[in-house]
């Protein structure tokens, strides 16, 4: 049986690469120079076959198993795929758990090198109009998993029309996905442990999507590298983008999980499904958004950590609006949200456990002003649920089910309704 699959794998090895000497759109890095030994520089190798196959208006640059090193950078041509070996992202754990597969054991890893100190540096690898990098791991072998991260650029620049990253585990970028300047960007199947920020969404005219994106530290968790992260990172940010799509993502140990500002091109609005922030210090944080809605469904989102652990907050500036819907709130927190602005914040068949930690006395929704929609959620815990500041305009509180009895706080003298809530007390 042995002797089989071995004969096997062997023909197997033969008929690929008679498949790739007979496909002229298929391009092999090692045809052009490139070592795959770690050590030398493949830069200009892998260059040389990106534009040899941009120049015949499109084909798939492939790099098979290797570790391939680079001092410099790549810019891919437009309608070329860049493709390592594998099909579905990788992962690994070698620095935080001993003994596991190390980034540079098998597949094909990029050994990024270029711009160290020099955060304003261009991208390793900037995609263009229908250009795809899949199925590679990042690596930046000279951070250390034990000291505060070196500053990079971004790993990855999106522009042009369609751009795609499928199937890349980043492991240890500074900054990882620079996703602006570009329309209808695809990035789904990313996993890794970006130090800085992992996607930054900005200047989207047309419509975006990130799927099954999964931020953890599978790297290192070592205490002074992690602090680090957990004081500055931010996993997602959002800036302007028409109709973005997000779906199945999730991060781990940030300051902030999902961030949403206003830059110059303006703000975002869109649709987020099923996305989940794990010990961040501030699970969502809203500063600003469109009046047509961040429509956030299914959420899970975890705080216990840093000088003041919450899960939401959003800001004085903030005029849009942003609704939650069958989300979860849980871990030993200070307070689920505070809430500032003139926009409206809006709660539906929502969760709501482990808030005033300390034990003194906080709300688990804190609104300070603008309009607050709270109606059919669950307050699982025998403390104060909702405090109405003096400059809240508008707020509906209905149908909701208290543990123990009815605490609600309400400065407003304006139009508030308070109904059909139902509590033990």
């Amino acid at each position: 049986m042995k002797w089989f699959t071995q004969m096997f794998l062997m023909l197997f090895g033969v008929l690929q690469l008679a498949g790739a000497a007979t496909n002229p759109d298929l391009y092999s890095v090692l045809d052009f120079g490139a070592k795959g030994d770690g050590r030398t520089d493949d830069t200009a190798a892998f260059q040389k076959a990106l534009d040899t196959a941009g120049a015949a208006h499109g084909g798939v640059v492939y790099a098979p198993r290797g570790n391939y090193f680079f001092a410099g950078h790549l810019n891919m041509p437009p309608g070329v795929t860049l493709k390592g070996v594998w099909e579905s992202v990788p992962s690994h754990i070698g620095i935080r758990n001993p003994g596991a597969a190390k980034p540079t054991d098998d597949g094909t890893t990029f050994l990024v090198t270029e711009n160290q100190g020099k955060e304003d540096g261009s991208a390793f690898i900037t995609l263009n109009d229908n250009t795809t990098l899949k199925g590679v791991v990042l690596y930046y072998p000279e951070q250390d998993p034990a000291e505060e991260p070196k500053p990079y650029p971004w790993a990855i620049a999106m522009r042009g029309k369609n751009p795609a990253i499928l199937a890349v585990e980043m492991l240890n970028p500074y900054n990882g996905i620079d996703a602006t300047r570009n329309e209808r960007h695809l990035i789904r199947d990313v996993h890794g442990q970006p130090l800085r920020r992992g996607v930054y969404v900005d200047s989207i005219y047309d419509i975006g999507r990130i799927e099954n994106v999964h931020f953890n530290p599978w790297w290192s968790m070592k205490p002074r590298l992690f602090k680090w992260q957990q004081e500055n990172g931010e996993a997602f940010i959002f800036g302007r983008s028409d109709w973005q799509y997000v779906f199945n993502t999730f991060c781990f140990g940030y300051n902030i999980g999902y961030k949403f500002v206003k830059t110059p091109a303006g703000v975002c609005n869109g649709n987020f499904l099923g996305i989940g922030a794990d010990d961040c210090y501030t699970a969502l944080v809203v500063e600003e958004s469109a009046p047509f809605g961040l429509l956030i469904s299914n959420g899970e989102f975890v705080s216990f950590h840093g000088p003041d652990p919450t899960m939401v907050a959003v800001g004085p500036n903030h005029t849009g609006s942003v609704r939650m819907v069958n989300c979860a709130f849980w871990g030993p927190c200070n307070q689920i949200a505070r809430i500032a602005g003139r926009g409206t914040v809006g709660f539906s068949d929502c969760t709501f456990v482990q808030w005033d930690r300390n034990k003194e006395g906080r709300h688990a929704l804190q609104a300070a002003s603008g309009t607050l929609l709270v109606r059919g959620c669950e307050f699982r815990e025998d403390k104060p649920q909702i405090e109405l500041g003096e400059g809240m305009r508008r707020a509906v509180i209905s149908d909701n089910v208290f543990t123990g009895k009815i605490r609600i706080q309400n400065k407003s003298k304006l139009a508030v309704r308070l109904e059909n809530n139902s509590a033990d007390q």
